[in-house]
């Protein structure tokens, strides 16, 4: 049974809680709601399912009624009975702990293939996203929701204003597509910001086959001058023939580049700088 706002509000109550502000707690409360979520991120029977910040868990009784089998991942400590009353019966593993510090392969073990769908803290939402694209294969599909601006710069092309660093990084291991708008009102506490649905799903290889610190160590730098020229702003770092070996424009400007391009780029530095210290 997905839970109302009433049912929400009650369980709130009865415990004595309410959100927190500081972790960034808004807890979706239209039953409409949590099953389009379902329903984008295409998981039921069979598939394993892991959620952070389940919060009184709505969305989590209704990834469990689809048949999935649920890992929820809860940062406050006051709401795993909350999550225990609540989504314990429907078979639901409950673990309390900071995402951004749990032990991914100790959590995911015995199965390959895991899928991310969760309503994110607004705070930590894209640290968390990259930080599981970086280091948790075994999550190869995500369906999440985000503040509306942190959606769009997740899943921004080349060329438009939302793209900068994240965006790089995504499309460094996955792709990325906003698949929904998700308005304030469905939320206790409303907040003052529109949320999206981002659908990532990981490629079977990296985008390129370069050092993926030394790409992301160029693109902090040119995208800490985003208006600069790239021959300004990479200035002493890339040198005018790594950029004709790379095939990119010194006259570009960061978000005029594709990872592709910003791989072949790492590239050509890296191979003009030639081999490290054996």
């Amino acid at each position: 049974m997905t839970l109302t706002r009433r049912d929400i509000t009650e369980l709130l109550e009865r415990h004595g809680l309410s959100p927190s502000r500081a972790l960034g707690q808004n807890f979706v409360a239209d039953p409409n709601t949590v099953r389009r979520i379902v329903r984008l991120a295409g998981v039921g029977p069979g598939d394993r399912v892991v959620e952070i910040g389940p919060g009184v868990g709505s969305l989590t009784t209704e990834l469990a009624e689809s048949g999935a089998v649920v890992t929820a991942v809860e940062l406050d400590r006051h709401l795993v009975p909350v999550l225990e009353e609540v989504v314990g019966p429907l078979g639901v593993r409950v673990v309390q702990g900071d995402a951004l510090e749990v032990d991914w392969a100790e959590l995911l073990a015995g199965h390959e293939r895991w899928a991310l769908v969760a309503n994110l803290p607004y705070n930590v939402g894209t640290t968390i996203v990259l930080q599981l694209l970086d280091d948790v294969p075994a999550i190869d599909r995500m369906l999440v929701m985000v503040q509306r601006e942190v959606g769009e710069r997740l899943a921004a092309a080349p060329g438009t204003s939302a793209y900068g660093i994240p965006s790089v990084k995504v499309a460094l291991w996955a792709t990325a597509e906003v698949v929904a708008r998700v308005p304030a009102t469905v939320f206790i506490p409303q907040p003052k910001v529109e949320s999206v649905l981002v659908r990532l799903t990981r490629l079977p290889e990296p985008a390129v086959d370069v050092d993926h610190d030394a790409l992301m160590g160029l693109v902090r730098k040119a995208f800490g001058q985003r208006r600069k020229m790239l021959r300004r702003s990479l200035g002493g770092v890339v040198s005018p023939e790594a950029f004709a070996a790379a095939g990119v424009a010194p006259d570009d400007r960061p978000e005029q580049l594709g990872v592709a391009q910003w791989g072949a780029l790492t590239a050509a530095v890296l191979a003009e700088a030639g081999p490290g210290p054996a």
